[in-house]
């Protein structure tokens, strides 16, 4: 009755969706990146300095992980 076909390989093709979506979360991973470095001359808590440069490079490895994902893929 359903014959539904599943690829068990995704396409590496991105629809406007896609690139829609990645262009929201490489905005909002930028956004943070640069709020962190920003402010992390404001803090005099090591501790917290500490805390605030591991976020920073948690959305730089986010954003590194974006670009990579627009670098191998073709647009439709």
């Amino acid at each position: 009755m359903n014959n539904i076909q599943y690829m068990e390989v995704p396409s590496n093709v991105l629809t406007g969706k896609d690139l829609d979506y990645l262009s929201d979360m490489f905005q909002w991973n930028y956004g943070a990146y640069k709020k962190m470095k920003n402010s992390v001359g404001q803090v005099t808590d090591q501790e917290i300095v500490a805390v605030m440069d591991k976020a920073a490079g948690a959305f730089d490895q986010n954003l590194n992980t974006i670009l990579s994902i627009l670098g191998g893929v073709s647009v439709e």
